[in-house]
């Protein structure tokens, strides 16, 4: 069932739009029970707020802030009430300490059930140290004749849903992390490659496919492999990975490939830039190793028909029996490392390059010819 319901996703919906908190929640009546009292101080700021009159939907409240340290330990006191007639419900309180734009189940700070009124709930707020510093969404529900644990984005009859503001401080400085979205991408430079990160902190859900954070990886596709083997093999948590193009169309995908990590390998012929997006199963997160690598390097299947080099070996000066236009040089591990324009009649000078062994690229043409540098 995973992998029917995925397919679906990508395929309707393949590379989704930069995530929100739910905001369309909430309850669809003003009447009866409703979050009476919230007061919370922290070491700057106070959130205190009288709830009734009751309001439609998810009320927004973030103009009342508190600062709070990550480490730190602080009291929250909410009465679950009512501004009518007094019902039986629950009650939760989630606070989203890794800023992903989702109240994850592990954010819950408390629950609680009873029939207003009653005593105010005092709940005790334990900031992970490794919270991301900045500004963060608490988010209070009351739900009439509910059952635990509440959907915080969920619309229902008679109750409420409220949204206060959270300043973290001393805590996790996410300064410098790339990454979190398309237009901040971890460049894969060259094949094989290979990048260890942790999603569960510094980083945020743009890809809606799962409430995970996720990571983008961004590599423009070298001619000389025509296939690519990408694997999260090793995670310590359940992955989920997928492969785009530019403009958002899913290439390849897997959920579940060695034990619950993903592996995958598509074909690279006939694409430009891809991302590769690294994310977790439902709201899973952890460490993990994208590995990509490539089964065939195109050095030993050159075009009998390409296009010659003479003389070759050279010591960076050469010249190309046919093609105009852009001349692109690439390493053996597929980085580009020379570009220039070429006409009939010039020749090239790439003394620049080091000795080695290369991959030479006409732009507009498929063939690739081996070009040795010996100085």
């Amino acid at each position: 069932m995973k992998h029917t319901i995925l397919s679906f996703l990508l395929v309707c919906s393949p590379f989704l739009f930069a995530q929100q908190y739910c905001m369309t929640g909430g309850p669809t009546s003003n009447a009866d029970s409703n979050v009476k009292l919230v007061q919370m101080t922290g070491v700057l700021g106070v959130i205190n707020h009288i709830g009734c009159p009751s309001v439609i939907g998810i009320e927004n409240y973030t103009a009342q802030n508190v600062t709070i340290n990550a480490g730190g330990t602080y009291s929250l006191s909410v009465e679950f009430g009512t501004c009518g007639g007094n019902y039986a419900g629950v009650g939760q309180v989630w606070i989203d300490f890794d800023q992903n734009m989702v109240f994850d189940p592990n954010e819950s700070v408390g629950t609680w059930t009873g029939i207003p009124p009653a005593v105010a709930t005092v709940f005790v707020v334990n900031v992970p140290v490794n919270a991301q510093n900045g500004i963060t969404r608490m988010r209070v529900t009351q739900k009439e004749a509910g059952a635990l644990p509440l959907d915080p984005c969920a619309s229902f009859q008679w109750g409420s849903t409220m949204d206060f503001g959270i300043t973290i401080a001393n805590g996790m400085d996410c300064t410098g992390y790339i990454g979190d979205n398309t237009s901040d991408p971890i460049v894969v430079s060259a094949i094989p490659f290979s990048d260890t990160r942790d999603n569960s902190f510094c980083y945020s859900n743009d890809n809606l496919v799962y409430n995970s954070p996720d990571i983008y990886y961004r590599y423009d596709v070298a001619p000389m492999y025509n296939f690519l083997n990408v694997s999260l093999c090793g995670a310590s948590f359940d992955t989920f990975l997928s492969v785009v193009d530019l403009a958002g169309n899913v290439i390849a995908y897997n959920d579940d490939d060695c034990g619950s990590q993903s592996a995958l390998s598509f074909s690279t012929v006939g694409l430009g830039t891809v991302y590769f997006i690294v994310e977790g199963w439902g709201n899973e997160m952890g460490a993990y190793t994208l590995t990509i690598e490539s089964s065939d390097v195109g050095i030993d299947v050159l075009s009998d028909n390409a296009f010659s080099i003479y003389p070759n070996p050279n010591q960076g000066e050469f010249s190309l029996s046919s093609g105009t236009g852009n001349i692109q040089i690439f390493d053996l591990l597929g980085a580009l490392v020379f570009e220039t324009t070429h006409t009939n009649n010039n020749q090239i000078d790439a003394s620049v390059l080091p000795n080695g062994t290369y991959l030479v690229k006409i732009a507009g043409a498929s063939q690739l010819q081996k070009l040795i540098i010996t100085k």
